[in-house]
C-alpha cells in the first residue's frame, strides 16, 4: 500500500492537491483522501488528529491489521462513525498535523505545501467562513507549536508551493 501525508499552514492548498493527486492518479487503483478537517476533535485537537491516524491508519496499515479513522462531528461537538480504510487502495492523508515525525517514518511520500501568510488566511476564511476567522488565532497557535516541534517542513519529501 502507498502511503502519502500531505502537510503544510492552513489554507496553504493542501485539500486541492490531495484531490488533484486522487483524481489525476493512472489506473484504477484510486487513492482513499482522508481529510484531518474530519478527524480533528474541536479547535483544540490538532495534535489529538495527529496522534488518531498514527495509532488507527498508520501503524495498523504497516502492520497488516484492519485500519479506519474516527470522524468528529463538528455540529454535535463529538466523535462520529468510524470509517473502514481498504488497504487495497493507496491513502492520501492530509491536513495540518499529518507529518510527524513518527507518522512520516510510516509513509512513502511526504508533501509539504506552502504558500504566503495572507494568501492562505484568505483562502481559509473564503472556505470556512466567518467562524474560522474568530478561531484563527487559537488554531494558529497551536499550529506553531506543532511546527516547532516536529519541523514538517524538513520531513518532506517535496515541497509544493501553491
Amino acid at each position: 500500500m502507498t502511503v502519502i501525508l500531505i502537510d503544510g499552514p492552513s489554507g496553504s492548498g493542501k485539500t486541492e492537491l490531495a484531490l488533484r493527486m486522487r483524481d489525476g492518479w493512472v489506473g484504477a487503483d484510486v487513492p482513499v483522501v482522508v481529510h484531518l478537517d474530519d478527524v480533528y476533535p474541536g479547535w483544540d485537537g490538532l495534535d489529538a488528529a495527529s496522534e488518531h491516524i498514527r495509532l488507527h491508519l498508520l501503524e495498523p496499515l504497516r502492520e497488516g491489521r484492519p485500519a479506519r479513522w474516527q470522524r468528529y462531528d463538528w455540529t454535535t461537538g463529538e466523535p462520529a462513525e468510524w470509517h473502514p480504510v481498504d488497504p487495497a487502495h493507496p491513502l492520501i492523508i492530509e491536513g495540518c498535523g499529518a507529518l510527524t515525525r513518527h507518522n512520516a517514518a510510516l509513509a512513502d511520500l511526504t508533501v509539504w505545501v506552502e504558500t504566503d501568510d495572507e494568501t492562505r488566511k484568505a483562502r481559509a476564511i473564503a472556505r470556512d467562513g466567518e467562524r474560522y476567522l474568530r478561531e484563527w488565532d487559537r488554531w494558529d497557535a497551536q499550529w506553531q507549536l506543532f511546527v516547532r516541534r516536529e519541523g514538517p517542513r524538513e520531513l518532506a519529501t517535496m515541497i509544493v508551493p501553491t
